[in-house]
């Protein structure tokens, strides 16, 4: 077996190593033994030379590795393989079909979902990687440089699993890959989202669907890998209480919550969003769904001036969504983060009439389940309003969390009834 270069471990920061956490933070390493670089595979023993785990090498990072393995140094095709078809069931046993469905008005026949998540990062084994499945084009995102770098063995995997079903691969990694360095190989480092495999030519703008409604991802300017699949499971819980009410999507992006409520029955529903492009394709969604005359409106706005500002007349919804971009990157940032997300809560809140319904997320891996708790009890109390839990609101079951990732638990949410 080929020695790889290793981290030592410091004395005693060997701990959450043996509790099978997936990441090694800089501080808990003693030295490195031989010459990594950034996606190496590398060997990590503790203080008297035992190996704990093996991982990809992350340079200049705070997580300095992402453990792949506890269990064996062997990490090859065979290993990556393994994870794939596991991977693969998994998803499978949830009722999700690889089936690739014809790009025609949808049939009683066709399935009513067919866009998912396919690897969920540490929940599936594979820290560093998301897999999403968009009716027959696999998106992947590489977190790290060393699944950046195993991608061509991926596409094979994929084509050997998926077979004809699969129509594409697109490389979605030039924003959620580390900075390169300006020493390094700038051959190594061409991360332009593109497509890596194609049997034939893909639209710009691909159909998908989730739980009925038709859906146009673009997946060179979309955010994430297209679309917030996540929240495929909180939108269905939408379109089961929407009937009668008045909608106000925040943050709504391509629209997906606002169809949900079309789709159940709202009487009316207005999509805010500050990027024009997307409150366009939420437009566009919306009239492939229910034509042109839907009791829908696209407003390209800031979503805490529009809720500020009367003139909108925000105080007419009975139901607001919020659903906002993760305002703490980091820990750095976490109380500014915290500070928006107050803001536009209890802004919600004011607006609500007596007994109106508030959908709230924070998506920031940074804010614990504590922290979103004490912000939406703090949101609530200046507001003045009684609020009560309806229900907690976690991401999808194809969003598998490891018991030993905690982190991994990154959407949090609530349904609140607001009362006066």
């Amino acid at each position: 077996m080929e020695t790889k270069p290793r981290l030592i471990i410091a004395p005693g920061k060997e701990k959450a190593l043996q509790r099978r956490h997936p990441w090694v933070f800089s501080g808990a390493m003693r030295r490195i033994v031989g010459n990594p670089q950034d996606g190496d595979l590398v060997d990590i023993v503790d203080s008297r030379g035992q190996w704990l785990a093996t991982g990809h090498f992350q340079a200049d990072e705070s997580i300095i590795c992402k453990v792949l393995s506890f269990d064996t140094q062997q990490v090859d095709e065979a290993f990556f393989r393994h994870l794939f078809e596991s991977a693969v069931g998994y998803r499978k046993r949830l009722g999700f079909s690889f089936s690739l469905m014809p790009l025609e008005p949808l049939t009683p026949l066709m399935p009513l979902t067919n866009t998912f998540r396919l690897v969920h990062a540490e929940g599936d084994g594979l820290p560093g990687l998301v897999a999403d499945w968009y009716n027959g084009v696999v998106v992947l995102q590489a977190h790290s440089a060393g699944m950046h770098r195993l991608f061509p063995l991926f596409v094979d995997i994929l084509r050997d699993l998926l077979g004809e079903s699969l129509v594409a691969v697109f490389d979605k990694s030039s924003a959620t890959l580390p900075k390169p360095k300006k020493s390094d190989n700038p051959a190594a480092q061409d991360t332009a989202d593109r497509f890596i495999f194609q049997t034939k030519p893909i639209a710009d703008d691909w159909e998908v669907c989730e739980s009925g409604n038709r859906l146009l991802i673009n997946f060179y300017e979309g955010q994430k890998t297209g679309f917030f699949i996540d929240q495929r499971e909180n939108r269905a819980l939408v379109q089961s209480l929407a009937a009668g009410h008045r909608v106000l999507n925040c943050f709504g992006y391509t629209g997906g919550f606002s169809l949900a409520a079309l789709r159940g029955g709202a009487e009316y529903v207005e999509t805010v969003d500050i990027s024009r492009k997307a409150v366009e394709l939420c437009n566009r969604n919306v009239a492939l769904n229910f034509g042109p005359d839907a009791p829908h409106r696209g407003v390209a706005a800031d979503v805490l001036d529009y809720l500020a500002n009367p003139d909108r007349n925000a105080g007419s919804f009975d139901f607001i969504i919020l659903d906002p971009p993760a305002f703490a990157k980091n820990h750095r940032s976490l109380q500014q983060g915290l500070r928006g997300y107050r803001a536009i809560n209890q802004r919600a809140m004011e607006a609500l009439p007596d007994g109106g319904l508030l959908m709230t997320f924070s998506c920031s891996q940074a804010v614990s389940v504590d922290d979103f708790r004490t912000m939406v009890f703090t949101a609530a109390a200046n507001a003045k309003r009684q609020v009560r839990v309806v229900r907690t609101l976690p991401h999808a079951a194809d969003h598998p969390v490891s018991i030993y990732h905690p982190e991994g638990e990154y959407l949090k949410g609530l349904l609140l009834e607001v009362r006066r």
